[in-house]
């Protein structure tokens, strides 16, 4: 593999819950901290091994919560303690990268930075590393760029990208202007944008100079972008930080980076994009998980926990197991079943995006203890 990448620091959020993976992702232990492929390893330390050859392990950064701060360092024993930045709580996207980018801007004003998510899959390691090189190559030039997936069927569950001209950028032969970004479509608009082809999955990847990221923050979100300085001048200071922390982030524009940078940015031709030609998934819902560990064929039952005790005759779909319990399924199609020690799930891979809102009832009726 080439030599890590000089000018560049990767950077991980490591948040969410992932609520439609529910009750197998919890507010204590989220999707980024499972594993969820059988690879013996949790997403989070995939991440963390797909982009330490880029830029090395002392330049990687984590942005986690407080409360996940003791799980992501056990996962992760070779990130420095200056490079975990913790969010008191979730702002969304734009702050925990923009947060990334104004601390480590001030530290290295010239840096390039990447923003990978923690709970992502992707196969094809050399493929990511060539894409990931072209992107930065691409923002050394003053873009931001993103990486987009070119779809392998028509999916509602991902937004779109749609690419525009091509750009002429040494060391990134396949750099494009990014046209417009597309919210999840129908069924029908989906299938459109397959057969287009100009059409990438958005995987969520940005890669820019720090400061072209932040200068794009400044003009769409002025306030988003006078937090994030605040945070950045007092952050390696340990004992400026606590005050300044808890002063500025609550106050913290609540924004995902696609509208607060990407969108924008695509508007006025300062957008780029990468095709990915990697095997990529989100893991969005039960749907997807059970079409990763079958390997997309539908007629098999994904089975995942280390002691799953399950008995299956004529069935398809996944079951996910925690306990001890014995689980027979005969003769059901596209099956979800997940079952932990306090909750069971059972519902289908047709109703799998369905989940999220369990989990919002839960919320209304109090039961946190569950989620």
């Amino acid at each position: 593999m080439p030599e890590p990448i000089n000018d560049f620091y990767a950077v991980i959020p490591a948040g969410g819950i992932g609520s439609r993976l529910w009750p197998l992702s919890r507010a204590d232990a989220p999707k980024f901290l499972h594993d969820l492929t059988g690879s013996g390893q949790t997403l989070l330390r995939d991440t963390w091994d797909r982009l330490e050859p880029l830029a090395g392990s002392d330049r990687i950064a984590v942005v986690t919560g407080r409360a996940h701060r003791a799980a992501v360092e056990r996962e992760l024993p070779g990130v420095p303690d200056k490079n975990v930045f913790l969010e008191s709580e979730p702002r969304d996207s734009a702050a925990a990268i923009g947060l990334a980018a104004a601390i480590l801007v001030k530290r290295e004003p010239d840096v390039i930075i990447g923003s990978f998510a923690a709970d992502h899959v992707i196969r094809g390691a050399q493929v990511f590393d060539w894409a990931v090189r072209q992107a930065v190559a691409t923002a050394r030039e003053g873009y931001i760029c993103t990486i987009g997936i070119p779809p392998v069927e028509p999916s509602v569950g991902f937004g779109y990208i749609q690419k525009g001209d091509e750009l002429v950028v040494e060391g990134a032969p396949e750099a494009a202007l990014v046209r417009r970004f597309v919210e999840k479509p129908d069924l029908e608009t989906a299938k459109a944008y397959y057969a287009d082809r100009s059409y990438l999955w958005n995987a969520g990847m940005f890669i820019a100079r720090a400061d072209v990221l932040l200068g794009e923050i400044a003009e769409n979100e002025p306030h988003l972008y006078a937090g994030l300085m605040d945070l950045a001048e007092a952050w390696d200071d340990r004992d400026a930080r606590g005050p300044v922390v808890d002063r500025v982030w609550p106050t913290i524009t609540k924004i995902a980076i696609d509208y607060a940078v990407a969108e924008p940015a695509a508007e006025k031709g300062r957008l780029a994009v990468i095709p990915g030609h990697f095997d990529w998934d989100d893991v969005g819902d039960f749907a997807s998980l059970a079409k990763l560990n079958t390997h997309g064929r539908g007629n098999d039952l994904a089975i995942l926990g280390k002691n799953a005790r399950i008995l299956a005759d004529a069935s398809s779909g996944i079951v996910v197991s925690q306990t001890n319990r014995v689980i027979s399924v005969i003769g059901v199609q596209d099956i979800v079943i997940v079952d932990t020690e306090d909750a069971l799930l059972v519902t289908t891979s047709e109703h799998a995006q369905r989940v999220k809102g369990v989990v919002d009832a839960l919320k209304v009726t109090g039961r946190n203890e569950v989620l």
